[in-house]
């Protein structure tokens, strides 16, 4: 009844709510995008996307197929292999950005895991930006992080906003320095933050650095400062910054999956994953 590649397109859109940025990680048109979009609404008699010129989102309905769409491609894969008789085997050096720790991630990992059993599976948990510097070294097969936006390489996972947050009775003092919380470089959403205080000309100061997630919520819950955080990704306990504290808007981040050498053993294992991660990527927010 519902085709696997419309299956595939409606979560592409649905992970990146949007149309274009849903073609360019597929390599199809728009046009057949939103043609896949339509048959799937016509196969289910359903309206899954709420759009309009300027936006995209899912209807209710929309969200109750993301589980359904991600489950029939998990069994569509399952079934391919078994009669294929293809089997994915190998060692991956797998890197996430500590952006995912509060997230499903790690029952992708574990679906994975249970689908390839023959796959050596080596986790790294690092900043955005040294897992690129490692995937550069060759010290990483695949890395799921934080894109640079000067950086086009890479597979679009999702795209979202970055916001100030703090803990819930944080209150700006306007006769101070904004107090940050930030990663160590190479932290992306260090440099954007420092970045977008400067183009404003808003004094700033560092009262925490980490290198982990759970040391700058540790921090921001004991209402420290403030620090820049992906939207969908706002850790509990935790709020956004209200506009009307005046610091600057720091723009958008995208989240994507990028390949080291395809010429090495990895390269099966590598797509397998990556594969997994894209059809399970409506688990990628927090839990």
């Amino acid at each position: 009844m519902y085709d696997p590649s419309h299956l595939r397109t409606f979560l592409a859109v649905a992970q990146t709510l949007s149309f274009t940025q849903a073609a360019r990680r597929l390599g199809l048109r728009q046009s057949t995008v939103s043609q896949h979009v339509r048959r799937l609404e016509d196969a289910t008699g359903r309206t899954l996307f709420a759009r309009d010129t300027h936006s995209v989102a899912l209807t209710e309905d929309g969200e109750a197929m993301l589980g359904f769409a991600r489950r029939i491609l998990e069994v569509h894969e399952q079934a391919t292999a078994f009669f294929t008789g293809t089997r994915v085997r190998g060692r991956l050096r797998f890197g996430a950005s500590e952006d995912f720790v509060l997230t499903r991630l790690p029952e992708i990992l574990e679906g994975f895991r249970y689908e390839h059993p023959e796959v050596d599976l080596e986790l790294t948990v690092e900043l955005s930006g040294t897992l690129h510097e490692q995937l550069a070294a060759g010290k990483l097969d695949l890395v799921l992080a934080k894109r640079r936006p000067e950086d086009p390489r890479g597979e679009l996972v999702r795209h979202d906003q970055l916001v100030w947050i703090a803990g819930e009775h944080w209150r700006p003092d306007p006769d101070r320095p904004v107090p940050l919380i930030v990663y160590p470089p190479p932290g992306i959403t260090r440099a954007r933050a420092l970045q977008a205080l400067e183009r404003q000309g808003r004094a700033w100061r560092i009262v925490c650095t980490s290198g982990s997630l759970n040391g700058l919520i540790a921090a921001a819950r004991a209402g420290l400062g403030v620090m820049a955080h992906s939207r969908g990704l706002i850790p509990p306990g935790l709020v956004r910054v209200p506009d009307r504290v005046g610091l600057p808007e720091l723009g958008q981040v995208d989240f994507v999956l990028a390949h080291g050498d395809r010429r090495t053993a990895a390269q099966g294992p590598a797509h397998a994953l990556a594969t997994a991660i894209l059809a399970g990527g409506d688990r990628l927010h927090r839990r």
